[in-house]
């Protein structure tokens, strides 16, 4: 979708609010307000009304997440750090604490399951509800995403923005009109009133230079795309795009609600503030990384093969090698024994600005039988991983600290170079 921030807001009030009619209009779309920095609001009420952005304000830093207070002076997600601390210097920064939204997620996720089985995550703080078998027992789509407001507030201490629509497409439109903290229902029947008034950049796939190419042609508000000649705008950007946009201007898609979604990955990578050619940094990095990869398939009850890495050098090139094991693992040691090994195997002297890693082919942990290795105890480094996982969730991530995996003999401080073999 095009720049959010280009489009009115509905404030949940008016001919598209709340009390709209909602006949025929059984998707939803909700999405989390601020989602990661209302994480941190919620367990620093302190901050409450301030400037917050979560995400690093050094040279390499990204924005994840901003209040709205913050939104006010400019900042954005994914801007970098240093500039969102030029535009708002007062600012509080936090860091990334990706277990607390996992968790929020998890739980917000847990009350639209209980609205229906039609749900369709898009990221942790959003997803699409088809409910359209749910009336009977909970009642209108309108009231449905009603009760979802209430109970995200009163359980999670957080605030969403509903759309309500016929189609997807709509009511996530919607739903970004409505921010924050408000809902908005679009008839079946007045979609292109919706629609049509609004700027090019609504529709999905719209970002600045197809905007620009639209505007020249006298293309500015979604009513003019809806009306060109569909030649007109298979010159301007290509086949596919012209007929998505064409079938978006008029309103239609018939995409339904997939409860389904299978993740193909789970990774973690990091940026270096300075670009790094020192390996033993690079390898503590790798370890942490594969400590939160390991992690995070945990969580998700997932187990992969192959294992992945990313290197970006300091001249942006970007090189990835993968390697796939024998058994499927979620285990730290297993994840970042082959990291390293791929790393070392690429040789590189190059100073690197960017290190990641991650699981590939995975599969459910309890689909999957798990096989010894020769001479392997039947309780080893998953169950102590498990346990750390346990402590991590009770006491805090900083409980637990992995130790270093490799030997003196390993070590490869020495000049910053790999060690012979």
């Amino acid at each position: 979708m095009g720049r959010s921030q280009a489009l009115p807001r509905d404030g949940g009030t008016g001919e598209f609010g709340p009390d709209a009619d909602d006949t025929g209009c059984p998707i939803l779309h909700v999405d989390m307000d601020a989602f990661f920095a209302s994480v941190e609001v919620r367990r620093r009420p302190e901050l409450r009304g301030k400037p917050v952005i979560v995400g690093g304000d050094g040279p390499r830093g990204v924005v994840s997440s901003a209040s709205y207070e913050a939104r006010v002076y400019g900042v954005r997600s994914a801007m970098p750090g240093a500039r969102a601390k030029r535009l708002c210097p007062h600012a509080v920064f936090l860091p990334v604490d990706f277990a607390a939204y996992s968790a929020a997620s998890r739980a917000v996720m847990a009350i639209f399951g209980d609205m229906t089985p039609l749900v369709e995550p898009l990221s942790s703080d959003e997803a699409f509800l088809d409910v359209s078998g749910a009336g009977r027992l909970l009642g209108r789509p309108a009231e449905i995403a009603a009760a979802i407001r209430r109970r995200v507030l009163d359980e999670q201490r957080l605030t969403c923005s509903v759309g309500v629509a016929p189609t997807k497409f709509v009511a996530k439109l919607a739903s970004t009109r409505a921010k924050p903290d408000g809902m908005a229902v679009v008839p079946a029947d007045r979609i292109l009133d919706y629609l049509h008034p609004l700027p090019v950049e609504a529709l999905w796939g719209v970002g600045e230079r197809t905007a620009e190419t639209l505007r020249r042609l006298g293309l500015v508000r979604v009513r003019d795309l809806a009306q060109a000649p569909v030649g007109m705008l298979r010159a301007a950007v290509g086949e596919a795009a012209a007929l998505h946009l064409h079938e978006l201007s008029w309103g239609r898609d018939p995409r339904p609600v997939v409860p389904e979604q299978v993740e193909k990955s789970i990774g973690a990578e990091t940026t270096f503030d300075i670009d790094v050619a020192d390996w033993d940094v690079i390898r503590r990095s790798l370890l942490g990384l594969a400590g939160k990869t390991a992690g995070r398939l945990r969580r998700a009850g997932q187990i992969g093969r192959t294992v992945a890495i990313k290197v970006r050098l300091a001249d942006f090139r970007t090189v990835s090698r993968s390697r796939t094991l024998p058994v499927a693992t979620d285990v730290t040691r297993e994840i970042f024994e082959t990291a390293w090994a791929l790393f070392r195997a690429l040789g590189t002297g190059e100073r690197i600005r960017l290190v990641g890693v991650r699981v590939e082919g995975l599969s459910p942990v309890d689909a999957a039988p798990r096989q010894l290795t020769l001479g392997e105890r039947d309780n080893g480094w998953r169950e102590a991983e498990r346990a750390a996982d346990a402590a991590a969730a009770r006491f805090g991530q900083d409980v637990v600290r992995p130790a270093s995996l490799l030997s003196a003999r390993e070590d490869p401080r020495a000049g910053g170079r790999p060690p012979p073999g």
